[in-house]
C-alpha cells in the first residue's frame, strides 16, 4: 500500500501542469518488481564502456588521482574505489561496491553506471552529470534500477545517440538493511539508527567526486526514485540544494512512516517532505509524478504539489492510466530523462 498519514485539501492550486511532448509507449508487463509488488494496491507512474571504468580517464581505479577542479570540470580527487563488475547490460556494465562513509559511519552498498562515453578517449578530459537514483520498497538485496526491472541505462544510452538526453553517471545506493517494512531507515539519520540521510546526501557524493570525473557545483546533480524513492528524492533534494540541483519523484509518497521514528517527533518533523516542501529554503526543480488510476495517490501527490513555496519549483504529470507497479514506473524513464536533461547541465570539458 502507499504509505502516508495525514490528508489535506486536494486542491492543485499554483502548480504547473507539465505537458510532456512524447507519448509514453504501452508496456504489457505486469508488476514484477520485489519491492513494488508488496504496495500493489497503492497508487503508479514512470519510467559501452567495458572493464573497470577509467576514473579519470587517464588510468583505471587503484591510482589515486590529485584533488584537482579545473573550469567546469572536477576531476576525481581519489582514494579509488574496488569496483566489481555486478552484471552487463546492453549499455555497458554495472559495477558495485561498498561505500564506508567518513562523516556517517554507514557501510553500504552502491552500485554505478558509467555511460559509454565515459571511457570513450574523446571526451577524456570531459566531466558527466550525476544521476542518482533510489528504488521502491525496501532496496535491501536488491535493487530494481540495477536488476534489469527498470533498465534505465538502456534508455539513457538510446535518448543519447538521438539527441534527447545527457549521458549520465547513475548512481544507485542501497536503502535500508533488513526488510522490515515497518521499522525502515526513511534515508535519515534517526536517532540511534544507521544515519542513511548523512551517508546518501554527504558520503555518497564524496565518493562520486573521488572516483569520477564530474561537472563543477550543482548543476550537474539530480535525484530520481520511484514509490520509496520518490520519497527519498524529494526528502534528499529540499533538504540538501547545494547538492542537487532536481528531483523527480515517481509516486512517492511524502511523510516519514518508520516505526524507529517513536519518541523523536522533532527529528521526524525536520525529515518530513511535508513540510519541508513549504519552509520555502530549496531552491530546487522537481517534476512529480502520480499514477492516474488511482484516485488516492493523485490527491496525495497533488496535496503535496500544492504546499510548495518559491524558490521550490514543481511540475506536474500524471500518468494516463497509470498504477502503482515498476511496469508503470518503466513507462516513465524516457521522459523523466529528457525532463532531467532539460534542467541540469550536460557533459563539459574544460
Amino acid at each position: 500500500m502507499l504509505r502516508q498519514s495525514s490528508r489535506s485539501r486536494a486542491v492543485l492550486s499554483g502548480a504547473a501542469v507539465l505537458a510532456l511532448a512524447a507519448a509514453l509507449a504501452a508496456c504489457g508487463s505486469s508488476g514484477g518488481g520485489k519491492g513494488d509488488s508488496a504496495k500493489a494496491d497503492a497508487p503508479a507512474a514512470t519510467g559501452s564502456a567495458a572493464g573497470t571504468p577509467a576514473g579519470g580517464g587517464t588510468g583505471a581505479p587503484g591510482s589515486a588521482a590529485p584533488s584537482v577542479g579545473v573550469g567546469k570540470v572536477l576531476m576525481p580527487t581519489g582514494p579509488n574505489a574496488n569496483l566489481a563488475k555486478a552484471r552487463d547490460t546492453a549499455a555497458g556494465p554495472i559495477f558495485v561496491t561498498t561505500v564506508t562513509g567518513a562523516k556517517s559511519g554507514v557501510s553500504g552498498k552502491v552500485w554505478v553506471w558509467l555511460p559509454p562515453e565515459y571511457n570513450d578517449p574523446k571526451y577524456a578530459k570531459t566531466g558527466f552529470p550525476v544521476l542518482t537514483l533510489f528504488a521502491g520498497g525496501q532496496s535491501n538485496g536488491y535493487n530494481t534500477w540495477t536488476d534489469n526491472q527498470l533498465p534505465i541505462q538502456e534508455a539513457n544510452e538510446q535518448l543519447v545517440k538521438e539527441g534527447k538526453s545527457h549521458p549520465f553517471i547513475m548512481i544507485m545506493p542501497v536503502q535500508n538493511f533488513n526488510g522490515d517494512e515497518k521499522n525502515a531507515l526513511d534515508c535519515s539519520d534517526i536517532p540511534g539508527q544507521p544515519k542513511m540521510g548523512t551517508w546518501m546526501a554527504e558520503d555518497i557524493p564524496d565518493f562520486v567526486r573521488a572516483n569520477f570525473r564530474t561537472v563543477q557545483g550543482r548543476d550537474g546533480w539530480g535525484v530520481m526514485g520511484a514509490s520509496t524513492g520518490g520519497f527519498c528524492s524529494a526528502k534528499l533534494a529540499l533538504q540538501h540544494p547545494e547538492v542537487y540541483k532536481a528531483a523527480v519523484p515517481i509516486d512517492g509518497y511524502f511523510i516519514p512512516d518508520s516505526g524507529l521514528w517513536k519518541g523523536h517527533d522533532a527529528e521526524r518533523a525536520a525529515n518530513n517532505p511535508d513540510l519541508l516542501v513549504a519552509e520555502g529554503k530549496a531552491d530546487v526543480k522537481m517534476l512529480v509524478t502520480a499514477g492516474g488510476a488511482n484516485p488516492y495517490e493523485t490527491k496525495v501527490v497533488k496535496n503535496w504539489v500544492a504546499k510548495a513555496v518559491p524558490p521550490v519549483t514543481i511540475e506536474y504529470y500524471e500518468q494516463p492510466g497509470g498504477k502503482h507497479l515498476t511496469a508503470d514506473f518503466k513507462k516513465m524513464i524516457p521522459d523523466t530523462l529528457q525532463w532531467l536533461t532539460k534542467h541540469l547541465a550536460g557533459p563539459a570539458a574544460n
